[in-house]
């Protein structure tokens, strides 16, 4: 079934449907939960310090697909990627698809006039993710230098089509209000190697120099003994072949002269008799 438009799932009408646990399974309540559309929450550049904050914030309750999410990241990211390059700014997700949506499915398109229709208000299946946002609630958060403030409003502003609610965008410097950033990497730790160790390896590079040296006489040496190889079979083939041909044309001529014989004594033995039964 293809993808249903976003105004038929933006209302929050129902009950909350999300108890989905793994670990304990007398309190999963949801068969099956589809899989997470959004590939990640944090891109850009966590390490470096940005002085400002632009938030972009929900103007009403309703209720955002995974898909819309997914969008929504995708546009600020490449839009801001091509113009500052990834090391200038961070982007952080401030919202997670917790809600499980359900649907009756029915059978649409021709001929599908006369199916019935079922029960109404059905409980239905899961089809998808949403996540509840409540009014004033802030979607995504973008850490930038001062520099940068209107680009990046400008980002989340051409973001807008891809959300089914009214939005606006706030500049602040509470950078602590989006939570915690990814972690640093860790710095890779160079071991000096003992004397020791440096001279087994220098001893190691000159076997292997060696070996790469004597493999190439080596190598010339076994082409050449396969190739005399492949001669000598040709001449035991080339002697052989004669000698056959002549033994199997040998055979056959016996074959047919003795066949001859027989076949002439026959006709002789039989007109013999013949003639001798006439007298």
């Amino acid at each position: 079934m293809p993808l249903r438009p976003g105004k038929c799932y933006r209302r929050v009408h129902k009950p909350s449907y999300t108890r989905s646990a793994v670990k304990v399974h007398k309190r999963n309540y949801i068969g099956a939960v589809p899989g997470l559309k959004v590939r990640q929450f944090n891109m850009g550049n966590p390490l470096k310090d940005f002085p400002y904050v632009i938030d972009m914030i929900a103007e009403e309750t309703v209720q955002i697909r995974d898909n819309a999410i997914e969008a929504l990241r995708t546009t600020v990211n490449h839009y801001l990627n091509k113009r500052l390059g990834r090391d200038n700014y961070f982007i952080k997700i401030r919202i997670f698809p917790f809600q499980i949506l359900r649907e009756n499915k029915q059978a649409q398109g021709a001929g599908a006039d006369r199916v019935t229709k079922g029960m109404s208000h059905p409980f239905g299946k899961p089809i998808g993710r949403a996540a509840r946002i409540r009014k004033g609630q802030v979607l995504l958060s973008l850490l930038v230098d001062e520099a940068d403030i209107e680009l990046g409003k400008k980002a989340l502003l051409r973001a807008r089509p891809k959300l089914p609610c009214k939005l606006s965008v706030k500049v602040h410097t509470d950078v602590k209000s989006i939570g915690t950033k990814p972690k640093k990497t860790k710095e890779e730790k160079v071991e000096e190697k003992p004397v020791e160790e440096e001279a087994k390896a220098e001893e190691g590079k000159e076997g292997e120099a060696g070996k790469k040296e004597a493999a190439p006489a080596a190598g010339k040496e076994a082409g050449k003994a396969k190739e005399a190889g492949k001669e000598k079979k040709e001449e035991k083939r080339s002697k052989k072949k004669p000698e056959s041909r002549r033994k199997k044309e040998a055979k056959r001529k016996q074959k047919k002269t003795k066949a001859g014989k027989t076949g002439r004594e026959k006709k002789q033995k039989n007109r013999t008799n013949f003639n001798t039964f006439q007298h």
